[in-house]
């Protein structure tokens, strides 16, 4: 006992001395602490559990994205315990995989395709839909056995591609319109100049420098409007001039630039289909004509 207590003293005694070592040198980092990795149960319990903890969330995976119901958890571990499938098996692979698919088609893809192509009307019709993917899928087409898928893809693109310009002409074509009742009249006003293109611009004052090429770099200042005044974007407001390829812009904008000496500021008044035409972008709606102001400060070199 008087041993043990000796052993304590002088471990408290190497502590002081180094605490008051301490205060004489420079502190050192201390080292970081070692991990002590201790093996506690046999491999043959560490297989089991391993195997026991993977299945954290498999019955949620199993009901959520593979369709099982948890009635049927001991179906499941037959399957498990099967190492190899049967002609059964197979079969029955693919009626689920089947009734799997045709869920999609008629739950997801065709309110989807509809949806696409007109917000409150069915075009689609399932019954033909099925019985289309049923010719594709089996290679046997009845109703249009002449028809190569070639030409069935280039044909739906084709009429997608009118379902969509019909659906964007309903909804936004009251902006195509008025953007063309603008300029037409904007055509008329003096100073105003339109090129074959449709572009029109109106110098409001006109530089003396080199005039970019499409493939060149140039930096401008530039506020860009619609016809209500609605100004979408504007390099002023930020302080900040921009920098940009002359190609890289709409295509009224590289038209203009690149008929633009440096030094001058100009304003443009660009056709939908010279701007961003059926697209969205920002706070520009489909079809809209756009107005800037732009002012080309120099050509990067």
């Amino acid at each position: 006992m008087k041993k043990s207590i000796l052993l304590i003293a002088l471990a408290v005694g190497v502590c002081l001395t180094a605490s008051a070592d301490s205060k004489k040198k420079k502190a050192k980092k201390a080292p970081a602490p070692v991990v002590e990795v201790v093996d506690t149960i046999p491999a043959t319990d560490f297989s089991y559990l391993f195997g026991r903890v993977n299945t954290n969330g498999l019955q949620q995976y199993l009901t959520q994205r593979m369709g099982v119901d948890t009635a049927y958890i001991a179906d499941f571990l037959t399957g498990f315990d099967q190492t190899e499938l049967t002609e059964a098996d197979k079969r029955q692979k693919a009626r689920l995989a089947g009734i799997e698919i045709r869920q999609q088609v008629m739950n997801q893809i065709i309110p989807q395709v509809n949806k696409q192509i007109d917000d409150s009307l069915q075009v689609l019709s399932p019954e033909l839909f099925v019985a289309g993917f049923r010719a594709g899928i089996s290679g046997k087409d009845e109703l249009m056995p002449t028809l190569s898928n070639d030409t069935a893809q280039q044909l739906v693109q084709r009429q997608m591609e009118y379902y969509h310009k019909a659906k964007m002409e309903r909804k936004y074509g009251a902006n195509r319109r008025a953007g063309e009742d603008f300029l037409k009249e904007n055509a008329k006003k003096p100073g105003v100049v339109t090129t074959p293109s449709g572009l029109q611009y109106k110098v409001l004052t006109q530089g003396t420098g080199e005039i970019p090429t499409a493939t060149q770099r140039v930096k401008v200042n530039y506020e860009g409007r619609l016809i209500d005044g609605t100004v979408f974007d504007s390099s002023y407001k930020r302080n900040e001039p921009t920098t940009f390829g002359c190609n890289q812009v709409i295509k009224g904008w590289t038209e203009a630039l690149t008929m633009m000496p440096v030094g001058s500021k100009w304003e443009l008044y660009i056709p939908q289909e010279l701007a961003y035409a059926d697209r969205e972008t920002g706070q520009i709606p489909p079809f809209s004509m756009l107005i800037f102001t732009v002012e080309l400060i120099s050509i990067e070199k």
